[in-house]
C-alpha cells in the first residue's frame, strides 16, 4: 500500500515523481471510506475535494528543496485549534466550535506543506485511556474491533495503523500518545515538555500537557517533531532550546548506542503486568543487547505514588482550565460534560478546596518533587529507561468505562514521566499469540529526544514489528 511507506519514502517518490500529493491524498480518502465506519477514528473530515485542491497545488509547486513534510497527508487529535474548522475535543460543549485561530503545530505543519486531512476522535478533553469517553461515539481497535484502541489520542492511533494518513500529531498528558500507540502498533513520543507549543491545544493539566508525534515509525516521528519542535512567543511554557536534525542523527544509530546503558526498574516488571507483554519487552531488551547495549536492574521504590500523584493534581488543574466552559464563551453549557469528566473536576475541585489543599493537592507536589529526583537519580545510572507502556492489550469495548479505577490503571507505566517533564517514545515491541499488539517505552533525560530516537530507530532497523497493519 502506498501510505505504507516512510515519509522518507514518500518524498522520494514525490521528488522522483512516481506518484504524486494528490494520489497520497486520494488514498486517504478511499481507506476513510473503508475504515472510517469501522473504527469511528474521526469527528471531523476535511472536504475531499478541497484536500485534493491543496494537493494538486502541492504538486505545482514543488521544487527540489521542499521540506520534508511536503504534500504529505496528515491528521489532528480534535483538540488543536483549526481555524476555519471546528475543534470540539470530542466533547458537546464544544460541538459547534470553530476557532478564530490555529494553533502553533498545526500552523508549523502547514508552513512545512502538510496536508491536513481531518480532526480525530479521543476521550472527551484527554479524559480517559480507552477514547470511549467521547460525544462522538467510541473509537474502535483496528486490530480488533471489539477492543479499544487506548486514549486519549486513540482516533490518532487508528487513524495510522490503517493508513487513513501518513501521520497524526497528539497529545500526551499521561500517556495519551503512547497508549494508544501501543495498543494500536504506532510509533508516539512523549515530548520533553517545552518541546513542542501547546499554544493552541484545548489544555487538560497545563503542566503536564505536551504535544507529540504519532507515525509508522521512529524515522517518521523524527521528522515529523524537526517540523514543530522549538520555541513559540505564544506559549510562555516552551523551550528556548535549539532543535537539532533529528533525522540526520538517525544516521549511524547503531554505531552510536553501542555501550549505552538502558535501565530497567524491578517494580514496573512485577505483579500486575501481563506475562506476555513481560516477555516480549524482555525479548525487545535483548535485541538493544545484542547493538551493544548493556542493562542495568535498578529500583524505582516511588512508583507505586505515580497514580495518586498524577490523580491528585491532574484533576485541579483540569478543574480550574473547565471552569471557562460555562456556556457564555464557547457555547455548550456544562451540562454537556460526560460523567468521567464530571468526576474529574469534582476531585480536583475537592483536592483544591478549603481544608484539603494541604493535606492532598499541597502533598501531591511535594511527592512530584521526589519523582524528579527520582528519575534524575535514576537517569544518572543509566542513559535510559525501558518501560512497558501497559500493564495488559487492549481491553474489551466497555470494559474500562464500567470500571473507573482499570480506566485509571491503564495508564499506571505511563503517569509519572508527565510530571517530571522527562520524554517516552513507545515503539511497537512485538504481539501478543492472539495477535494483538505490544509496545514498551524508552525514556530518557530532558530534552535526550535525539538519543530516543537513535535508540527506536536502531531497535527497528533489526525488528519487523512496526511495519505490521491491521487486516482490512
Amino acid at each position: 500500500m502506498l501510505l505504507d511507506l516512510s515519509i522518507r519514502e514518500l518524498q522520494a517518490g514525490l521528488a522522483a515523481k512516481k506518484f504524486s500529493s494528490e494520489d497520497l491524498v486520494r488514498k486517504c480518502y478511499e481507506n476513510i471510506a473503508r475504515e472510517q465506519p469501522r473504527t469511528n477514528a474521526f469527528i471531523t473530515i476535511v472536504d475531499k475535494e478541497t484536500a485534493l485542491k491543496e494537493a494538486k497545488e502541492k504538486d505545482a509547486a514543488r521544487t527540489p528543496s521542499a521540506p520534508p513534510l511536503y504534500g504529505i497527508p496528515f491528521v489532528l487529535k480534535d483538540s488543536f485549534a483549526t481555524r476555519g474548522i471546528r475543534t470540539t475535543c470530542a466533547s458537546n460543549v464544544l460541538r459547534d466550535f470553530i476557532p478564530p485561530y490555529d494553533a502553533t503545530v498545526y500552523r508549523r505543519l502547514r508552513e512545512a506543506g502538510a496536508i491536513l486531512i481531518g480532526k480525530m476522535n479521543m476521550d472527551a478533553w484527554g479524559h480517559g485511556g480507552s477514547s470511549e469517553n467521547t460525544d462522538f461515539g467510541a473509537v474502535r481497535n483496528p486490530w480488533d474491533i471489539e477492543r479499544v484502541p487506548g486514549g486519549s489520542s486513540g482516533g490518532c492511533a487508528a487513524g495510522v495503523a490503517v493508513r487513513m494518513a501518513a501521520f497524526a500529531i497528539g497529545e500526551d498528558t499521561g500517556g495519551s500518545i503512547r497508549n494508544p500507540s501501543a495498543w494500536c502498533n504506532t510509533t508516539g513520543l512523549k515530548v520533553t515538555y517545552g518541546r513542542v507549543s501547546r499554544y493552541g491545544c484545548v489544555a487538560y493539566a497545563s503542566s503536564f500537557d505536551t504535544v507529540g508525534p504519532m507515525g509508522k515509525s521512529v524515522e517518521d516521528c523524527a521528522a515529523i517533531l524537526e517540523a514543530t519542535a522549538g520555541n513559540d512567543l505564544h506559549d510562555a511554557t516552551s523551550a528556548p532550546v535549539p532543535v537539532p536534525s533529528y533525522t540526520a542523527e538517525l544516521a549511524g544509530a547503531e554505531s552510536f548506542i553501542k555501550d549505552k546503558t538502558i535501565g530497567v526498574p524491578r517494580e514496573l516488571f512485577g505483579e500486575g503486568l501481563d506475562p506476555e507483554i513481560r516477555a516480549s519487552i524482555m525479548a525487545s531488551i535483548d535485541v538493544l543487547k545484542g547493538l551493544g547495549m548493556q542493562v542495568k536492574e535498578l529500583s524505582m521504590p516511588l512508583f507505586d505514588y505515580g497514580l495518586p500523584v498524577y490523580y491528585l493534581i491532574a484533576p485541579s488543574e483540569t478543574s480550574s482550565n473547565l471552569a471557562r466552559y460555562d456556556g457564555v464563551r464557547y457555547g455548550g453549557d456544562r451540562s454537556n460534560f460526560t460523567e468521567e469528566t464530571m468526576r474529574r473536576i469534582m476531585i480536583g475541585t475537592y483536592a483544591l478546596s478549603a481544608g484539603y489543599y494541604d493535606a492532598y493537592y499541597r502533598k501531591a507536589q511535594k511527592a512530584r518533587t521526589l519523582f524528579i529526583a527520582e528519575y534524575k537519580r535514576l537517569l544518572s545510572e543509566c542513559d535510559v529507561l525501558v518501560m512497558p507502556v501497559n500493564p495488559t492489550v487492549a481491553p474489551k469495548v466497555g470494559e474500562l468505562m464500567a470500571d473507573p479505577l482499570a480506566n485509571l490503571l491503564a495508564d499506571v507505566y505511563t503517569v509519572s514521566i508527565n510530571p517530571v517533564g522527562v520524554p517516552s517514545l513507545a515503539v511497537p515491541s512485538g504481539f501478543t499469540k492472539a495477535g494483538l499488539p505490544i509496545g514498551m517505552q524508552i525514556v530518557g533525560k530532558m530534552f535526550a529526544e535525539s538519543l530516543l530516537f537513535q535508540i527506536g530507530h536502531a531497535f527497528q532497523s533489526e525488528t519487523d514489528y512496526h511495519t505490521r497493519a491491521p487486516k482490512v
